[in-house]
């Protein structure tokens, strides 16, 4: 049986990922992966994800230059979620957010709002031109 039979995709042929940082083990970001991202993402050894909002393959930094290498596929008891232990390069501590902050998970529910308490690294402004 091919490897990639095992994941559970949903009916969209999606399976959620999450990029945790080797080392550290900071959650980076939540995205999906269809098959072939999931394929070129074990070949690469680099994040390739499928980008629900362009509708296509998106190779993590292609813009940016924040790509994320990937150290280990790891896959849930229920074979339903995918997780990345990843380094993120392009900046020092490394960026994985499009909003120029090390993680996506950067806001926290402080007396009932939601605080931003992770610092912007680099403007995003400067990161996409």
């Amino acid at each position: 049986m091919d490897w990639l039979d095992e994941v559970k995709w949903d009916a969209q042929g999606l399976v959620p990922v999450i990029a945790q940082e080797a080392g550290s083990n900071d959650v980076l970001m939540f995205a999906f992966m269809n098959r072939e991202a999931l394929r070129l993402t074990a070949e690469r050894g680099e994040a390739v994800y499928w980008s629900r909002s362009r509708a296509r393959l998106w190779h993590k930094g292609e813009e940016s230059g924040h790509i994320q290498k990937v150290h280990e596929l790891r896959l849930d008891c229920d074979n339903d979620v995918v997780l990345l232990k990843v380094t993120q390069l392009g900046h020092e501590p490394g960026i994985a957010c499009h909003t120029g902050r090390h993680s996506c998970f950067y806001q926290r529910l402080d007396e009932g709002r939601w605080q931003a308490v992770e610092p912007v690294l680099k403007d995003p402004e400067r990161i996409y031109r």
